[in-house]
């Protein structure tokens, strides 16, 4: 071991550098959260300088460990590590602007925007979640690929607040069950959150908890460097996931305000800071880390160098190369465009009345033998959502390489799972539910749009078309609020050739997540011609053409679309009915195109939720056939003509318009 190398003597620097950094970082910044760096300081440190497989000069080293801060809100705990093991932009002028416009150490950790972050996190538990789906994406490629390429762990730092929160439970029972043995949660055990003491709101028994669902579990004191070192090897050696509870002080180091509530989400204040050093007997000047210390952490972070480099040459070697680079880099256009492009000519020859949920599922057939790394799944709705395909089977326990995975009634956990399964790489996760359990996911599908990454949300039973489930199962505003999300693409195609072209964008697009909103009641083909191109990747076009007015609509509305043009037609006016699957990519488009394709007659949109959302079609003046509250139970066709989303009602709105505009 070189000299600078981390050593019993120099632990305790090491672990004040964290401190240090943290304390200093929040104070001038006026804001932030030093309590839990402090604490967890020195788990970090035994964590990063003896166990995590990593190689702080190449970070997207695929077989790396992969380390999640779940307890997001501690970030400086997380740029003081990048910055003292080296990784390349974490400077100290970044620690010194954190919080910072512009700055890399952003208030919460955000994936692409500062080295060493696996994930975003900061919403408590979504970090847990995502750990899961790291996890799981490593057993899967580690059946696939081998303990030669893929072998490697993910380890995740979690608060109370994380374990609090209802996705844990979600996440947890999922990981057990699966016995994810590589997945290993340190615990910020310090018995303190925002209000004060944790007795004020819970009095859990969070080992008992893991442990029935299948954890292995253990409690250690968090400021031992030996006990957090055993307690990592015997997790290293489990055979099913690990907890270990690591009893810390928050804010260790503050003299009169460790262990209290008032470290954990404000500056310490001058004098505290003054009083932390003398106690942690750091006497060095804000942001000043001595260059033994340094020295030290910049061992830890080169140590992996060399097996990286082993491993470079293992891959180089190995007759599944070429796969894994595939799996890794998810490059998947020129291998589906063509594909997609002769399943969509199979369908004009051979046109069938289908729900655009069976056309997901037909659509699947030809995804998932032209693309290996698809990793499918359902919070059991499987046969509703139509999301198994017949070549996939189970990912379960006794079998990682599986491709398709049963989350149970867990749609939380499944779409942060999927997040992680992305934000892992190697794998294409898609899963379903019914549309209106979007709620339920939502906080994950944020996520994956501030992150950018590639997840398709598979989401069935869009409408009133549901039927008689009623309203609690039927959604009215839930794709407007889905379309209120920046860099999320949600689409709601109206047949089987929409609904292919659709699953290609949603996986040709690695840097945008998906929704796709799919019908339970069958739907008559609309495009009955067959196009080389992909209509639907401009958001919205013209599917017939006509003079006098415009009617705009998405999804099993296209069809009420195309039949209300037919009643016009008898009545000598020729209506264009536009197809719009699309909001987010049509408002990509240039303008000249936006412009031709709504045309300059009025207009009149119609989907069977809530008009919130349609500005970019529809002007003050023009006319919406839609939901305004609720729906009801009862068969599809009385709902749609008692709701009034009729072809009738949006010929008499279409003529409504004409007259008032003559």
């Amino acid at each position: 071991m070189p000299a600078s190398a981390p050593t019993a003597a120099n632990f305790p620097q090491m672990a004040n550098a964290i401190r240090a950094l943290s304390m200093d970082a929040v104070e001038k910044a006026n804001s932030g959260h030093p309590g839990m760096p402090m604490g967890m300081a020195d788990v970090a440190t035994v964590l990063f300088s003896q166990f995590l497989k990593f190689d702080a000069a190449n970070p997207a080293w695929p077989d790396r460990d992969r380390f999640v801060l779940s307890a997001g809100h501690g970030s400086m705990l997380i740029y003081s590590l990048a910055y003292l093991l080296g990784y390349d932009g974490m400077t100290i002028e970044e620690i010194k602007n954190f919080r910072q416009l512009g700055a890399k150490t952003a208030g919460h950790p955000e994936y692409g925007h500062a080295p060493a972050v696996e994930t975003t996190t900061g919403p408590l538990g979504q970090g847990l979640g995502n750990a899961v789906g790291m996890a799981l994406a490593e057993a899967h490629l580690n059946a696939r690929f081998g303990d030669d390429l893929v072998d490697h762990f993910t380890y995740v730092i979690a608060g109370d607040g994380c374990l609090m929160e209802g996705i844990s439970q979600e996440s947890l029972a999922m990981a057990g069950h699966l016995k994810l043995r590589k997945l290993i949660v340190l615990w910020d055990d310090n018995n303190i959150s925002i209000d004060g003491p944790l007795s004020l709101s819970d009095s859990t028994n969070q080992l008992e908890r893991f442990a029935a669902s299948g954890w292995a579990t253990t409690r250690i004191d968090g400021h031992d460097p030996a006990a957090i070192a055993a307690a990592i090897a015997d997790a290293q050696k489990s055979d099913r996931p690990t907890l270990i509870a690591c009893k810390t002080i928050i804010g260790l180091g503050a003299p009169t305000k460790a262990g209290t509530s008032a470290t954990h989400g404000a500056p310490l204040g001058a004098e505290e800071v003054a009083g932390a050093r003398e106690a942690l007997h750091w006497p060095h000047a804000p942001f000043e880390i001595p260059d033994d210390v340094l020295s030290s952490w910049r061992v830890a972070g080169a140590r992996g160098g060399e097996a990286r480099s082993a491993w470079d040459a293992r891959l180089k070697a190995d007759p599944q190369s070429d796969s894994f680079n595939t799996a890794i880099a998810g490059d998947y256009t020129n291998a589906l465009v063509p594909a997609i492009r002769d399943y969509k000519k199979s369908l004009v020859e051979n046109p069938k009345k289908v729900a655009t949920r069976k056309a997901s599922e037909m659509a699947l057939g030809v995804i998932n033998e032209t693309i290996t790394e698809t990793i499918g799944g359902s919070a059991d709705l499987t046969g509703s959502n139509n999301t198994k395909t017949k070549t996939q089977n189970p990912l379960t326990a006794e079998d990682y390489g599986g491709r398709y995975m049963y989350y149970g009634i867990r749609e939380h956990g499944m779409a942060a799972a999927m997040n992680g399964m992305a934000l892992h790489g190697g794998v294409v996760p898609y899963g379903g539910t019914f549309l209106v359990f979007t709620d339920y996911c939502r906080p994950s599908i944020r996520l994956a749009a501030l992150m950018g990454i590639r997840v398709v949300f598979v989401m069935t039973h869009d409408s009133i078309g549901l039927g008689e489930d009623g309203p609690t199962h039927q959604p009215v505003e839930h794709v407007a609020s889905l379309r209120a999300i920046p860099n999320l693409n949600v689409f709601r195609p109206c047949d089987a050739v929409e609904t292919a072209e659709c699953w290609e964008l949603s996986l040709t697009d690695s840097k945008t997540p998906s929704v796709i909103a799919l019908t339970r009641q069958g739907l008559e083909p609309m495009r009955t011609t067959h196009t080389d191109e992909n209509k639907s990747a401009r958001g919205a076009y013209v599917l017939a053409d006509g003079d006098d007015a415009t009617i705009i609509a998405t999804g099993s509305e296209v069809n009420l679309a195309m039949a209300a043009r037919e009643k016009l037609a008898a009545e000598c006016v020729t209506a264009r009915v536009v197809s719009a699957p699309s909001f987010e990519l049509f408002a990509q488009q240039p303008e000249a195109y936006r412009l031709e394709v709504l045309g300059d007659r009025p207009r009149v949109g119609i989907e069977a939720g809530i008009r919130q959302g349609w500005d970019q079609f529809l002007r003050l003046k023009d006319g919406f056939v839609g939901m305004t509250g609720f729906g009801a139970s009862a068969p599809a066709g009385d709902l749609f003509e008692d709701f009034g989303i009729t072809p009738s009602a949006v010929a008499s709105e279409v003529k409504r318009l004409i007259g008032e505009e003559k």
